[in-house]
């Protein structure tokens, strides 16, 4: 089984974010305390504007998670009731409509999540974010299936978050039946172990752990590391089960996944 390893030899206090304008690290919350207004880019419905609001969600999540207050806005040229109510199934925390933006608010950062399709505003750090690419018969394996609706041809959205997540967002993120049921897999999986590590006494997260997972989501939202820091936990024959409940579900503070769902069920 891989060895969890020492925590890396450095531990940032905020969160760093390479602005796609000149490929350099940048702080995400320049002034601690004060707000950072995150803003979707999306021009209509598809999987690449999913794409984009899930990753604006890991930035609003990683920086709540560091103490800094967050606006979320969202812009869109289209879709945008369908769009909103797919990201709310997808679990993304919900964005404001642009129309309300007021002033006097104290921002102290402007950061703006964009697609390939999408025109980059003229200010603010930018973060681009990489296209999906679905072929034509997979296309509606990827409609989100949301509270009430059948599952017929529809994707659980935690099936569907996990996919995305397990894809840098710089790269191109091909999805199709086989990723889905990577995903779907892993994501049983990790919810079952969640419920059974929860019957026994709780331990905190280890403190190499926990640095391990910090510098991941603080260095860039580097969540595809998250993900292997959690696979090493769940192959480590040397920590208390009640350690690993208590790392999965601090980590999915921003994973969003909702892995402690199956406690209390049966076996």
């Amino acid at each position: 089984m891989p060895a969890l390893g020492p925590p890396p030899a450095y531990a940032r206090c905020v969160l760093r974010i390479t602005d796609a304008r000149t490929g350099q690290p940048v702080d995400a919350a320049p002034v601690r305390r004060r707000l950072t207004r995150v803003e979707a880019h999306v021009r209509g419905r598809d999987p690449g504007a999913l794409r984009v609001l899930l990753v604006a969600d890991l930035l609003v999540r990683t920086l709540e998670l560091g103490g800094t207050p967050v606006w979320p806005l969202l812009t869109g040229d289209r879709d945008q009731a369908e769009l909103r109510a797919d990201g709310a199934a997808l679990g993304i925390h919900p964005f404001e409509d642009t129309r309300d933006v007021g002033s006097g608010l104290g921002e102290s950062q402007v950061v703006h999540v964009l697609g390939e399709d999408a025109t980059s505003p003229g200010d603010g750090v930018l973060v681009a974010v990489a296209p999906v690419h679905v072929e034509p018969d997979d296309l509606g394996h990827l409609e989100v299936r949301r509270p009430g609706q059948p599952g017929a041809n529809r994707t659980d959205p935690a099936v569907l978050r996990l996919a995305f997540l397990s894809c840098p967002r710089d790269t191109p993120a091909r999805l199709d039946k086989a990723a889905l049921a990577e995903a779907g897999d892993t994501l049983r999986r990790w919810r079952r172990a969640v419920a059974g590590w929860a019957r026994q006494p709780s331990r905190p997260v280890p403190d190499e752990v926990r640095a391990r997972l910090r510098a991941a989501w603080e260095d860039d939202v580097d969540v595809p590391e998250v993900l292997r820091v959690l696979a090493d936990v769940e192959a480590s024959s040397e920590l208390p089960e009640g350690a690993r409940f208590e790392t999965y579900v601090y980590a999915d503070r921003l994973l969003g996944l909702e892995l402690s769902r199956d406690l209390g069920s049966p076996e």
